[in-house]
């Protein structure tokens, strides 16, 4: 294991590693021990696997960011003014990230991946060291598990009678919203996670929901799991009302739900194939509905026949 010293505020502190099991998979952080308490979300996920296990491992560094002057650039994304920046750059078998907070702001952090996702050397302030480890964390392990037929998720979850519901749509629709409206309808609905469940299609051809340590603004942080009995497109309406969907009509809504590099297409054709497995064995249902408990009833009564 590589140790360091930590340059922060106790500069004795060694660097620790600590291990995480997220749905079924093992992930390492090596960082300087003081680190780890800006990390309270993963503590659920705690492990003591050992690094023959691992899928990835994150190595946290103070240095001073690759600039990627020397790389060859491959995308720059801004599609949201609020969302974080992210620009990827290829040198060889290596990847490397420069991410800001918002689009028009500086870079903060910067991750050098191995091609095979398997380490990732994260170079960070320490100002903003929460938001690089956990969002470095996050993006690789959408990119490691893309050929595990497991799909990392923006949705909010309600497991209800031992099943997941998977509530989906763009930034604003509602879905912490309607999750709510569940546990105003039922008592015994529990969120499982409001921003990025991960789903994983087991061998035994089901589908399972697991909760993870990112949950967007609400501190829903379990390391639980539901089957998954189905996933519903909301839209704001006028009137409470639900469709059950075609596999051809789910399949974008499910595609823009999970993350990906858009940019590499062996990533792409995994997710592809991993979408339409999903499609195969779990159904799709548009929910145009009113923010209150009745669209509730009515998405639980509809599609937990």
């Amino acid at each position: 294991m590589r140790s360091t010293v930590c340059a922060d505020a106790n500069p004795k502190s060694f660097s620790m590693k600590h291990y995480y099991r997220i749905a079924e998979q093992i992930i390492a952080i090596e960082a300087p021990e003081a680190y780890f308490d800006l990390l309270p979300n993963y503590a659920p996920f705690i492990s003591d696997e050992n690094e023959a296990t691992c899928l990835f491992t994150i190595f946290v560094h103070e240095h001073e960011m690759p600039s990627g002057d020397a790389w060859t650039h491959v995308f720059t994304d801004r599609s949201d003014e609020d969302m974080p920046r992210i620009e990827m750059y290829q040198q060889a078998d290596e990847w490397l990230f420069r991410v800001s907070m918002y689009r028009d702001s500086e870079v903060v952090c910067a991750m050098r991946c191995s091609a095979d996702w398997k380490q990732v050397d994260l170079y960070l302030q320490p100002q903003t060291a929460r938001f690089a480890m956990d969002n470095t964390a996050m993006l690789v392990y959408a990119f490691a598990t893309a050929d595990k037929q497991t799909l990392l998720f923006h949705s909010s979850v309600i497991v209800w009678n031992g099943k997941a519901y998977m509530f989906l749509g763009h930034s604003g629709t509602g879905k912490s919203t309607h999750s709510q409206q569940w546990k105003a309808a039922f008592p015994d609905a529990e969120l499982l996670n409001d921003d990025n469940p991960i789903v994983r299609i087991l061998p035994d051809e089901t589908v399972r929901v697991y909760g993870s340590p990112w949950s967007g603004k609400t501190p829903c942080y379990k390391n639980a799991s539901a089957p998954v009995q189905a996933l519903v497109q909301l839209a704001q309406a006028p009137i409470n009302q639900i469709t059950r969907l075609k596999m051809t009509q789910a399949y974008p809504y499910i595609l823009a739900s999970v993350s990906g590099l858009k940019v590499l297409p062996q990533m792409m054709d995994r997710l592809y194939t991993s979408i339409a497995k999903l499609l195969e064995i779990s159904p799709v249902y548009r929910l145009e509905c009113l923010p209150n408990p009745d669209a509730a009833r009515l998405c639980a009564q509809t599609c937990s026949l």
